[in-house]
């Protein structure tokens, strides 16, 4: 019987399980990928919008020698702070179910990559689950070709080719950037009159530059219809339709978290947002015991929590964990 199970070792995941650890609570984490897998499946050479500063878990500096710090180095640091918890995390154990007994206490299975299932005993459950593996898909003709993805790493398997960026954001420019250096010719469609107000203030000035030298053709206030083989079609504000010649689509549209244990639980999801009922005071959902972290706290608008917020979540459960006296 564990005190606490936490499900996701992302970094609000690593802070709850640090905050309780320090409290003299008895914690375990289940990760279904890597440690921080989230982090680890941005681009490979992204910079964070965010100081190191606010970035940091478990009162561990995160040094650095940039403004704002690499993927890389973010990588690196949240290893270092696992290891210097001695967290127990089990890495590639996916949690199938969780059920909530008799006595108020939660059974969690899971499976490892093995094959083999697990049953884990707890008083309290923390779910901080991330939302990479469940992009919003268009749904139109072609988005499951081979040539559409939904995550972009690096640049170089787009050297010279077509390239189509569905999307306005901070990662569908971070990626046009990129695929400029590699001599890429971009095609972004978005369906907003202008890309994002939130783009990073000194990739902005860089990217509309581009754009004026024709490096990258933005088509605004149009959506893609469908994609082929060698093509897209869009189709723009006024309801008229084109084909462009076209080698690969990043389709950035963004992710949505997975709130299957949630609601198997019990946890009440508020309107269109599906967001989880929760006291925002302590982090504990409509179900006692049973606490968000992270991003799974937001609703559909992946974008509502950050590291910067979602790290602080772990303070508030672990001291009311403390305070409703609900270890025995």
């Amino acid at each position: 019987m564990q005190d606490v199970i936490i499900i996701g070792a992302g970094p609000c995941g690593l802070s709850a399980a640090i905050e309780c650890q320090k409290r003299g609570l008895s914690t375990r984490i289940i990760e279904k990928h890597c440690l921080v897998h989230s982090i680890f499946l941005y681009p490979t050479h992204m910079q964070f919008f965010s100081t190191a500063e606010m970035l940091e878990i478990g009162d561990i500096p995160f040094p650095t020698s940039n403004d704002k710090p690499f993927r890389y180095e973010a990588l690196a640091y949240y290893r270092k702070v696992a290891e210097h918890y001695g967290l127990a995390i089990s890495q590639y154990e996916e949690a199938l179910t969780m059920e909530r007994k008799e006595d108020q206490t939660f059974i969690v299975e899971t499976v490892d990559r093995s094959g083999q299932h697990h049953q884990y005993e707890a008083r309290n459950v923390v779910i901080s689950t991330g939302y990479f593996d469940h992009p919003n898909f268009i749904g139109i003709p072609g988005e499951d070709l081979d040539k559409v993805t939904h995550y972009f790493r690096e640049a170089h398997p787009y050297s010279g080719m077509k390239v189509a960026i569905i999307g306005g954001s901070n990662s569908a420019v971070d990626a046009a950037m990129e695929l400029i250096r590699v001599g890429a010719q971009i095609d972004m469609i978005y369906r907003g009159e202008t890309v994002s107000e939130n783009i990073k203030p000194w990739v902005r000035p860089v990217f509309e530059a581009m754009v004026q030298k024709g490096k990258i053709t933005v088509h605004v206030q149009s959506h893609v219809t469908e994609i082929t083989e060698d093509s897209f079609t869009i189709q723009g504000k006024d309801g008229t339709t084109s084909s462009i010649e076209n080698d690969f689509v990043l389709a950035l549209t963004g992710f949505r978290p997975d709130r299957k244990l949630l609601t198997s639980c019990g946890v009440e999801l508020d309107g269109d947002m599906e967001k989880p009922l929760y006291n925002a005071e302590t982090m504990e959902s409509n179900v006692p015991g049973l606490y968000v972290a992270g991003v799974i706290a937001s609703g559909r608008n992946a974008n509502e929590v950050f590291i910067e917020t979602g790290r602080n979540h772990g303070v508030l459960i672990a001291e009311h964990i403390i305070a409703s006296n609900a270890v025995l």
